[in-house]
């Protein structure tokens, strides 16, 4: 209970009931502490002690605010400059070296705690590699165990050049980029290949080059310099959950050859000559690689006369001149050729043969209405079935067959038309045969009776 002495009490004095006693009261007496205090004054105990609490909080928060960053904590600092992100499993994170000891390599990461890459897991790091690294270097590294047992992150330079790898080979699919590698072994299929710390595989379909002429079947000691040769290649198919990276080199040949084909088409201007080599024979024409693109020569263009196959002209892996016949900048086609490398035998024919001129030639085919005869290089003629006998014949092999050499003579040159015409009867009846004239009706009539008179004399 509150006693009059105390502040409670004498604050509600004032408050109480008292009898007032008028005309009493002194200036003196008139003038009482609530009328003439101050608003200081005014103020009770109370009051007061509630302001020095709320004044003392208001300088400590000012004094935290306002705190230097000298007398910040450690901890201080690692919240506001460190991330909040967590560190998970299986991320490849960047990191610089801190320092190297046997069991493995202490790294900075950037998080509160370091990593530590113990020495088991830098095993694909080639040892002169490992041997130049030095603090401050920076290294990529998979995370293995985001809480170490010491409190550092136990992470991994081998996973994550494998996972690293996988990536960048998805992207170079993604792309369609040629990707570069190293072969490491073959079996029965074909080669096996590394690239980017990722083993695939090169069916032996798909190997070309030297690759391919070094390769041996699996379980057979390897020809020298094929384990470790460097290829291009381009990625058929991968699947990372299934391990699986299957590689392509001759479809990175291909797509080589069709960059450099782009390139080829734009410079190359029709009628020019160039060297090529010939990189393949097929049944109709030769291919020539131009450097780094292939042209055709269709076996018409190997010669001005008839070709019956490529390789009589020209063989695989034989250098020679070009001529450029026409080139296909929309669809990529380039059409060579080799006869128009030589002047056209019909532009030569009129300085070389005459009509009357007696020749060799060579039957090349027959047909309904007479054969055909080659005189010279690019050059045939026909004989007509009218200029094979004096006699009436029904068809050519009646008189010659192909492949027959006969003496023949010209009786027609048209160089503009392309056209020779022979005869064989004129030859073979003498002189008195080589301007047959065409005789009248009448006289047919009447030597055809004459000749049935004497017969019956």
């Amino acid at each position: 209970m509150a006693t009059a002495d105390t502040p409670n009490s004498q604050a509600d004095a004032p408050k109480t009931e008292q009898p007032v006693q008028p005309n009493k009261e002194t200036p003196e007496a008139t003038a009482t502490p609530e009328a003439t205090a101050t608003p200081e004054a005014t103020a009770t105990p109370e009051a007061t002690a509630d302001e020095g609490e709320e004044s003392d909080e208001t300088n400590a928060s000012v004094a935290v605010a306002e705190k230097p960053d000298s007398e910040m904590t450690m901890a201080d600092l690692l919240e506001e400059f460190l991330p909040s992100k967590i560190l998970r499993r299986g991320e490849i994170i960047d990191g610089r070296v801190m320092s190297r000891k046997p069991e493995g390599m202490l790294v900075d990461i950037g998080y509160k705690s370091e990593g530590f890459v113990p020495t088991k897991e830098m095993r694909s790091v080639p040892p002169e590699v490992l041997d130049e690294l030095k603090v401050g270097d920076e290294i990529i590294a998979y995370v293995v165990n985001p809480e170490g047992n010491e409190g550092s992150s136990i992470l991994s330079v081998d996973r994550a050049r494998g996972e690293q790898g996988w990536r960048i080979l998805e992207k170079a699919m993604d792309n369609n980029e040629t990707c570069n590698g190293v072969i490491t072994g073959a079996n029965r299929g074909g080669a096996v290949v590394e690239s980017e710390g990722v083993q695939g595989f090169v069916p032996l379909s798909q190997l070309i080059g030297p690759a391919r002429e070094l390769y041996v079947p699996g379980g057979e000691p390897p020809k020298e310099g094929f384990i470790g040769m460097a290829v291009e290649f381009k990625i058929i198919e991968l699947n990372r959950r299934r391990n699986r990276a299957i590689f392509s080199e001759r479809a990175a040949l291909q797509a080589w050859k069709q960059v450099q084909k782009s390139r080829l088409v734009e410079e190359l201007t029709e009628g020019e000559i160039r060297k090529g080599r010939v990189a393949g024979i097929s049944n109709f024409g030769a291919f020539v690689d131009l450097g780094g693109a292939d042209g055709l020569i269709h076996i018409s263009e190997l010669s001005w006369e008839p070709v019956k196959s490529p390789d009589e002209i020209v063989t695989v892996g034989e250098e020679i001149d070009v001529f450029v016949l026409r080139v296909d900048r929309e669809n990529l086609k380039i059409a060579l050729s080799l006869r128009r490398l030589q002047p056209e035998p019909w532009d030569e024919i009129e300085s070389k043969f005459s009509i009357g001129q007696t020749v060799t030639g060579t039957v090349t085919k027959l047909a309904n209405f007479g054969a055909f005869a080659r005189i010279d290089r690019g050059i045939e003629g026909l004989i007509h079935i009218s200029e094979l006998s004096q006699q009436v014949i029904k068809h050519p092999k009646d008189v010659v067959n192909e492949g027959d050499e006969l003496e023949l003579k010209i009786i027609r040159i048209e160089p503009e038309r392309r056209r020779l015409g022979l005869s064989l009867k004129q030859i073979v009846d003498g002189p008195d045969a080589e301007v047959p004239e065409t005789p009248k009706p009448s006289e047919e009539i009447s030597d055809g009776f004459g000749d049935i008179f004497e017969d019956n004399e």
